[in-house]
């Protein structure tokens, strides 16, 4: 009876230290996205970082835009968030911006656009929220010309929320087991 339960919470313990990765996700171009689909609701704030590579050109007067959001549409957008004056996206620098959009829950993809004649390639995007966790997005390649590229994980969000059913569960059984002892 008791190498059963020490089993069971070996089990146990391997399940809830194991952690889905998704390792190996590169930046693709969208898939029928579509800004005219944008809430016009501006009640909250993010704080997005974005950070240049090392191996990006010096610097860039490309235009660079962002859209970003949930699995529920609710979609951030700032059309341009460059600004050569202010030499943001330098090569190995990080640059902060403050963007307003409607409320969204998670944060599950994001896109960059890019249009212009230099080039840019950034190492990754973390957006901070109210209402969601610190994501971050490696992207590490250059962004194609007149094209929205980045990243969608909205269609695993139901699979972690699986995992995450998954751990619960297994920390109920813990506990139960520790009663018992």
């Amino acid at each position: 009876m008791i190498k059963a339960l020490i089993f069971l919470l070996q089990l146990a313990f391997i399940f809830i230290l194991s952690e889905a990765k998704s390792s190996g996700l590169q930046p693709q171009a969208a898939k029928s996205f579509n800004i005219s689909y944008l809430q016009s609701a501006t009640s909250c704030s993010y704080t997005v970082v974005i950070t240049t590579s090392c191996s990006s050109p010096r610097n860039t007067r490309d235009q660079i835009s962002i859209s970003f959001g949930d699995a529920y549409g609710n979609q951030v957008y700032a059309p341009r968030l460059d600004d050569p004056s202010s030499r943001a996206f330098e090569r190995c620098s990080s640059d902060t911006f403050q963007i307003y959009g409607p409320c969204a829950y998670q944060i599950c993809y994001v896109y960059l656009y890019r249009t212009g004649p230099d080039g840019w390639k950034p190492e990754g995007v973390k957006i901070y929220g109210y209402n969601t966790r610190a994501v971050t997005f490696t992207y590490n390649t250059y962004i194609p010309s007149d094209i929205w590229y980045g990243f969608n994980l909205c269609q695993n969000t139901s699979s972690s929320h699986q995992l995450s059913s998954w751990k619960w569960f297994m920390y109920v059984i813990i506990g139960l087991l520790f009663l018992v002892l």
